[in-house]
């Protein structure tokens, strides 16, 4: 059950990373009034995020 948890919040973290790269890179715009849009350095958080997730899915497999 562990194991399961661990992937699910990995693919979560990396799928809200994504989006932090789209909204802060400006290809993302929805909501149209996020404070995100076009704000280079939520790139920056949405990749140490989706990394993050990667390392935790690896991790979870690995249980």
């Amino acid at each position: 059950m562990k194991r399961i948890a661990v992937v699910g919040v990995g693919f979560l973290a990396v799928l809200f990373g994504l989006v932090w790269i789209g909204q802060g890179s400006g290809y993302f715009p929805y909501p149209a009034s996020s404070f995100m849009i076009a704000q280079p350095q939520w790139m920056l958080y949405g990749a140490i995020l989706a990394l993050v997730g990667l390392g935790a899915i690896v991790a979870g497999r690995r249980m």
